[in-house]
């Protein structure tokens, strides 16, 4: 009897030994330098928010929180870092929804698997994109841009980033439903020549966010047609969105989100969701870095956050269904 009480006491005074040093993980976390990878170059709004969001962290935490830019093949680089790093919350990665969502459709082969490689963290902002013309171009607004488009067969060109990206899949989204044919023309470089081309007349179309082709609108050096997501732009009150504008199958939402290696412990992402939640709603910084750049906050769970991006995916197989495009 004393040995089977012994042994029962020992079970539990083991059993509870173990569950006070796992939350005891989260609270040492961190005791040394913690860095945000972004995937994409400096000066971008993700490597602006993720700079805005290290300096606060880094006053909360007590230590340095450095962001490492890695750009190139299409955010892979930069993220293979991340998930190739130990899962102890001390490299973390910052990006935008096709390092998770339109790579898996756009590579045959991917150095990580999107589903299992990355822990969500936190889903910190999304927001629709602009379908953008020039001020001269004739459609003003998104069903003008189409009859335009079907009574110039293959002649209205657009520009993108290449097969998968935003401006291929909604402007091939488009043409398939509206039975029309636009012309692609991908550019290297991201949205930037994009929009150069279109200021340029070198395309006619393109599609980019209110961060990055906000001041261009307000301008009046580029017009916005239509924005993709299921709101109109606090920023941009009268530009109407694609539902109203009668292309209700052609939604993009783009979103910035936080994730830590694949494997990192529950109480580590819980800490890490925490604090920056606490600081990504806090009024000064949500006007500064969230609605400055047209976005609109969001600072979730991760299990809401692995919820929207499963519906994310969804949504954007059928828009690569219907733009047709082949793994490369």
């Amino acid at each position: 009897m004393m040995v089977r009480r012994f042994l029962i006491v020992s079970l539990l005074s083991a059993m509870l030994c173990t569950l006070s040093v796992v939350p005891a993980l989260a609270q040492v976390f961190p005791s040394k330098t913690v860095f945000i990878v972004v995937p994409y170059p400096v000066g971008g709004s993700t490597d602006v928010i993720a700079r805005a969001l290290a300096i606060e962290l880094g006053k909360l935490w007590g230590q340095s929180v450095v962001v490492e830019n890695l750009s190139g093949a299409g955010s892979i680089i930069g993220t293979n870092k991340v998930v190739n790093s130990p899962p102890d919350g001390y490299r973390l990665l910052l990006t935008i929804d096709p390092t998770v969502v339109n790579n898996r459709f756009v590579y045959k082969t991917l150095p990580y698997d999107p589903d299992k490689s990355l822990m969500p963290i936190t889903m910190i902002a999304r927001g629709g994109l602009f379908v953008i013309t020039s001020p001269t171009f004739p459609a003003n607004n998104l069903r003008e841009l189409v009859e335009v488009a079907r009574s110039t067969p293959g002649r209205i060109a657009y520009a993108s980033a290449g097969i998968g990206t935003q401006s291929n899949l909604i402007l091939e989204t488009i043409g398939k439903h509206e039975g029309v044919q636009f012309l692609h023309v991908p550019y290297k470089g991201g949205v930037t020549p994009d929009m150069a081309a279109v200021m340029s007349g070198e395309v006619q179309v393109t599609v980019a966010s209110p961060a990055a082709a906000g001041a261009m609108v307000k301008a009046g050096r580029l017009k916005a047609l239509a924005i993709t997501g299921s709101e109109r732009s606090s920023l941009f009150p009268e530009v109407p969105t694609m539902a109203e504008s009668g292309f209700p199958y052609a939604k993009y939402v783009i979103w910035f989100g936080l994730f830590a290696p694949g494997g990192t412990s529950a109480q580590i992402v819980e800490r890490i969701n925490h604090d920056v939640t606490g600081i990504v709603k806090r009024p000064d910084f949500a006007k500064k870095y969230i609605s400055a750049f047209g976005l609109d906050l969001v600072a979730d769970t991760p299990a809401e956050f692995a919820a929207a991006i499963r519906a994310n995916v969804s949504v954007t197989a059928e828009m690569v269904k219907a733009a047709g495009v082949e793994p490369q």
